[in-house]
């Protein structure tokens, strides 16, 4: 039997897969907790300027009191074969199985709120049951907390995501969901809080994996020069469509008839994605987005837009991709304090979409905050093509994200493609994506190739948990592109940070920056369990990847290897590695440069400890250079 060494050399370089629509499909390529990292004698950030800055405290499971049974992950954190733990917050969680069962910890902080992140049974058919779970505190019943397996249990043991089924069969994935509730009263820090299976609790098991608790602001108030959706005839709480009331609030400030759109508290029901009407008809879809809007909600717990309708049911939206949800903006357009819960259930294929909860091409002046999206198949996707109404065009510049909590999708969280440039994610929570959290791709359908290259966006203090599938950052080309202060954990499959140039992007030029961020339990095998990918892996598929720095990193607990440099078509020259801690590479090696692998890397105060397979490994037939820090060593032909 080959070693996993000489294994992995030989499946560096299989095939290249396509280009999706909507989500970029990773291709097939030739603390422990998630509290901020620790501090070290490097000069790296303080923990405490790691990650955003969110107004929740995250409690594991398995870190409290609890009876049942507690799930742990194997070794090589195997996916994809309905492995609870695998897809837990720390690779582990406790499963509830029993009448009486029960988790309990003491709280921190003052909560009027609470996230439960759980499973719960598929339907025998498919299509996901409800049920309850009783909460507790202080011992006194609190309430029942609703969950629902509806959005969670894809099925089948391909690695392509849109060839996943909602029909139950042996493997699944995507095994959790999230259930939240605002709570009657405010409960001080200190209180005892228990989650409980009860008699009346009547799924067949339950598990829990971490447990937000939140002190909700009040609902904001209307700001006098905003106009209310009740005004254009919306009812919140009714469970009618409110889609032509937002519409109609949307198009009269678009119109300068008012001064911006005003969502107060409440459930407001959108059936049909909120754009510009299409007059000319200029394609089989609508794909206009607003322009000079502001809307407004009372806060992303109080104002909450949702659907009841998976988008391929909708009818009469602008792009079965895009969905029936949420708003598609084309420049200058203002969001803030809001919720979208979306309805999607699986990726697509087989007829079926998840949608796009932001959307459009973005443009100049915009900016989101503090909006919190949820069970899309994508978060945000920001540009549209070229050819798509090429008199429109206008990527991306200056766009600012901030505060976004994006949750549980079928692809990405948020991506920035066709040209997008100076445009950041800052203070943003991304927990369970089915694609990259956060990527940039620099694609080519651009107006001007030469012109309209990603450059100078940022990732900046973003703390990203569990993607079930692909990288929490990821990089496509382009230039200036900075990661920085970012918390990554608990990759399932895929690399915590991944510079490559499959997805055909335009070259990587300039500097790209990866700095200050920690990785905890990252890296996965995948593409049927052959390919072992590294906390960050850098794979030239196609042409070079040049300019890379990465400085003040902690990279700790990875599945495999700490930093992995990849078979591929192309070169990476001269990366510089500074002041950067690797410790536990558990089935992998501390720094690794594959068979194929060509480039060159210098290492300065880089410190590697406990790595399973050697410090810094080059493999058999590659001719990559590793200079300075530890020992570096070649394994025999």
């Amino acid at each position: 039997m080959k070693s996993k060494q000489l294994r992995r050399r030989l499946l560096g370089g299989v095939p290249l897969a396509g280009l999706l629509v909507v989500g970029l499909l990773p291709a097939p390529v030739a603390a422990a907790d998630i509290t901020r990292g620790t501090d070290s004698a490097f000069a790296r950030p303080a923990a405490a300027e790691r990650g955003a800055t969110l107004p929740y405290v995250g409690y594991e499971a398995e870190a409290g009191q609890y009876e049942g049974t507690l799930l742990e992950a194997d070794p090589e954190r195997t996916f994809g074969h309905t492995n609870f733990a695998s897809e837990s917050s720390g690779r582990k969680s406790v499963r509830l199985n029993s009448t009486g069962e029960f988790v309990e910890f003491t709280s921190t902080n003052a909560a009027n709120s609470i996230v439960v992140r759980n499973s719960i049974p598929d339907a025998p058919g498919g299509g996901g049951i409800d049920a309850t779970v009783s909460l507790y505190a202080d011992g006194v019943f609190v309430q029942k907390l609703d969950l629902s397996s509806k959005h969670s249990w894809l099925y089948g043991n391909t690695d392509d995501p849109e060839s996943l089924t909602n029909t139950p069969q042996a493997d699944a994935r995507r095994l959790f969901d999230e259930s939240h509730a605002l709570l009657d009263k405010s409960y001080p820090a200190g209180t005892t809080f228990k989650v409980q299976r009860d008699a009346d609790d009547t799924a067949s098991f339950y598990i829990v994996d971490l447990i937000d608790l939140e002190q909700v602001a009040p609902p904001a108030s209307k700001p006098a020069e905003c106009t209310s959706i009740t005004e254009y005839g919306a009812v919140p709480d009714d469970g009618q469509d409110d889609t032509k009331a937002i519409q109609d609030a949307v198009t009269a400030d678009q119109n300068g008839d008012i001064e911006c759109v005003w969502i107060g508290p409440g459930q407001w029901r959108q059936e049909q994605k909120i754009l510009t009407d299409d007059p000319l008809n200029q394609g089989q879809y609508n794909q206009i987005g607003i322009s000079d809007v502001t809307v407004r909600g009372a806060g992303m717990w109080h104002s909450q837009l949702y659907t009841l309708t998976e988008p391929q049911n909708a009818g009469g939206i602008n792009h079965p991709h895009e969905g029936n949800f949420g708003f598609d903006i084309d420049k200058n357009t203002q969001i803030s304090d809001i919720a979208i819960f979306g309805s999607g259930r699986i990726r697509g294929g087989g007829g079926a979409e998840g949608g796009v909860g932001l959307n459009g091409r973005f443009g100049e002046g915009t900016k989101i905050s503090n909006v919190w999206i949820e069970h899309a198949n994508v978060g945000v996707w920001v540009g549209r093509d070229y050819d798509n109404i090429q008199s429109l065009w206008g990527p991306a510049d200056g766009l600012e994200f901030s505060g976004m909590r994006i949750r549980d999708t079928y692809a990405d969280g948020i991506n920035f493609t066709n040209g997008t440039r100076n445009s950041s994610v800052t203070n943003s929570s991304f927990r369970t994506t089915g694609d990259d959290s956060l990527a940039i791709w620099a694609n080519r359908y651009v107006k001007d190739p030469a012109v309209d290259i990603a450059h100078d966006n940022s990732f900046t203090n973003n703390t990203i948990q569990l993607p079930w599938r692909a990288n929490g950052v990821a990089i496509y080309g382009g230039y200036g592109n900075r990661v920085e202060n970012n918390l990554i954990a608990d990759t399932a499959n895929y690399p915590g940070i991944m510079l490559a140039t499959d997805h055909d992007p335009l070259p990587f030029s300039g500097e790209t920056l990866l700095a200050g961020n920690a990785l905890h339990r990252t890296g996965g095998a995948f593409w049927g369990e052959a390919q072992e990918f590294g906390a960050i892996t850098i794979f030239p598929a196609s042409r070079d990847i040049t300019g890379v720095t990465i400085r003040d990193t902690e990279i700790l607990d990875s599945t495999y290897d700490g930093i992995q440099f990849k078979n591929g078509g192309g070169n990476v020259p001269d990366v510089k590695i500074s002041n950067v801690e690797i410790d536990k590479s558990n089935n992998g090696s501390g720094i690794l440069a594959m068979g194929g692998a060509r480039g060159s890397a210098t290492l300065t105060d880089v410190t590697i400890t406990n790595s399973a397979q050697g410090d810094v490994l080059i493999e058999p037939g590659s001719s990559f250079v590793i200079t300075g820090g530890p020992g570096t060593k070649k394994v025999p032909e």
